[in-house]
């Protein structure tokens, strides 16, 4: 191979600008479909000096405009008003990036004022997602999906391609500008596209150049020497040809979703009308990651500076919304926030789902989210602490276990053991307290639940104790009885005694 032959050629440069005005109102309606069909105004700045920075296309019919006070914006009917919220706007750039970032490894922030800009390279992405303009009707499908109104402009010049995307207008939504056609479509864009210093924007308009074209025809060096080497950029990026290095981000891929709520809400059907839109955007996202949420966690801040956190974890990741949101609102019925909420968070770890092929024959099996459901349900009513699956400790004590959440195990066949003979215990929890008459240390006669029992058989004593570190140290004598009451049944139990307390108790019955 020859260097510089047509295999070391650079391939030619293509960006595509993803741009997004009026920002701070989209951010804060994408989460609220309720009142996004409305005239909405945002208010930025403490009372009672707010004016407004961002409004929705309704809201502009009805004369609503930048910089307007409070006052004014009353005067207006059927407004609906909002507080700028800078950390939904920062939940929405990071859902925004994660979607572009999906078509391109390379994506550049460059945000600045009330607007969303993103630009992405797209150079060697036509057999993946096909030609550009096909490439802007997928992005923007997914932009819409995530609730944000956008445009793209793509051109082999990245600040062509920005200023194109800002000047795009009307129904017209993508713009795909062939390679030296730039100084062309540029030359129609209002001068106030290339976000000029007030300074530069007086100085044009004394000379009349209202136009990107005028601005691209004007002689460099008569420019130069007016406006200095600020002039000579301003020019170049009128013409489509000014220069740019490329900074890519890199923003990681989190899960999370935030509402501050215009009022506090008491009410639990309430939250979860809200928490619902949020869900429907967290599985959108991961379900473009092609994962699953694994857990969702839910921070409520509360008046009083209170803070109410709670996670929920199924047994298998998924994206079934109606589960999250069911398992959320069983949750948060057994352990209810103890305060009006006034902003609601949601976070979620990403999972994988796992798939099981199952034999021709196979029964099939019920669904992962049926279980899930069932389980909250019981704990909900005997305790969260007191559903799952139990597992030994490394300890002799009799009670010598715990309750971990319950998970689906691994789809590995596994040999079904043979049917054993052996007796079974049911334990009896509580243990139960009983009457017992001894002779010569061993158990003769006792009184178990209103009846009288003549001891047949008994095997015992086995002794046992441990814990002497802690405070909790026990020991205790187990015998395993055959017994017969005076109405002849005949009873199978397991007898302790505490050897601290030296009290009787029935702790199982065989079967």
């Amino acid at each position: 191979m020859q260097l510089g032959g047509p295999a070391m050629r650079r391939m030619p440069e293509l960006y595509a600008c993803l741009y997004a005005k009026e920002f701070p109102a989209q951010a804060l309606l994408r989460l609220r479909p309720d009142i996004g069909t409305q005239a909405c105004v945002v208010l930025e700045g403490e009372p009672p000096q707010q004016t407004v920075c961002s409004m929705n296309p309704r809201a502009r019919v009805l004369g609503a405009e930048r910089g307007m006070t409070r006052v004014e914006v009353d005067t207006l009917p059927s407004l609906h008003v909002l507080t700028r919220s800078q950390t939904q706007e920062t939940a929405a750039k990071s859902a925004l990036l994660e979607c572009a970032g999906g078509f391109s490894p390379r994506v550049e922030n460059r945000s600045t004022g009330n607007s969303f800009i993103a630009v992405i390279d797209i150079a060697g992405t036509d057999s993946l997602f096909g030609s550009p303009d096909q490439l802007g009707k997928t992005l923007l499908s997914r932009v819409r999906a995530l609730g944000v109104s956008a445009v793209i402009a793509v051109s082999s010049n990245l600040h062509a391609a920005v200023s194109l995307a800002k000047g795009l207008s009307g129904k017209s939504r993508i713009l795909v500008v062939p390679q030296g056609a730039e100084q062309k479509a540029l030359s129609a864009l209002p001068i106030s596209v290339l976000d000029l210093s007030e300074a530069h924007a007086e100085t044009f308009d004394l000379w009349g150049i209202n136009s990107l074209g005028m601005l691209a025809n004007l002689p460099e060096k008569e420019l130069v020497a007016r406006m200095g080497q600020e002039g000579r950029r301003l020019r170049q990026l009128a013409r489509g040809e000014s220069p740019h290095l490329f900074q890519p981000v890199e923003p990681p891929f989190t899960l999370e979703e935030r509402i501050e709520l215009d009022s506090p809400v008491e009410l639990l059907d309430s939250l979860m009308f809200v928490a619902g839109v949020m869900l429907e955007q967290l599985i959108l996202r991961a379900s473009s990651r092609i994962v699953a949420l694994a857990s969702v966690t839910i921070t409520l801040s509360l008046e009083g500076n209170d803070t109410h956190i709670r996670t929920v974890r199924p047994a298998l990741p998924n994206n079934d919304r109606q589960l999250w949101l069911k398992l959320l609102h069983l949750d948060l019925e057994a352990h209810p926030p103890q305060a009006a909420i006034l902003s609601l968070t949601l976070t979620a770890e990403p999972g994988y789902t796992s798939k099981v092929q199952l034999g021709l024959f196979s029964p099939q099996l019920p669904e992962p989210g049926r279980l899930d459901i069932t389980l909250a349900r019981i704990a909900k009513i005997v305790g969260e602490g007191n559903v799952g699956r139990p597992v030994l400790q490394d300890t002799h004590h009799p009670q010598g276990f715990r309750i971990d959440p319950f998970t689906v195990p691994s789809d590995e066949p596994r040999d079904v053991p043979a049917r054993s003979t052996t007796a079974v215990l049911r334990a009896l929890r509580p243990p139960e307290s009983v009457q017992l008459t001894l002779n010569k240390q061993t158990p003769e006669r006792f009184r178990f639940r209103q009846e009288n029992y003549v001891v047949e058989r008994a095997f015992g004593p086995w002794a046992a104790r441990g814990e002497w570190w802690n405070s909790g140290i026990w020991g205790r004598e187990q015998w395993d009885l055959v017994a017969r009451a005076d109405n002849g049944n005949v009873l199978y139990g397991c007898l302790t005694r505490d050897v601290m307390l030296n009290r009787w108790r029935m702790v199982g019955l065989y079967d």
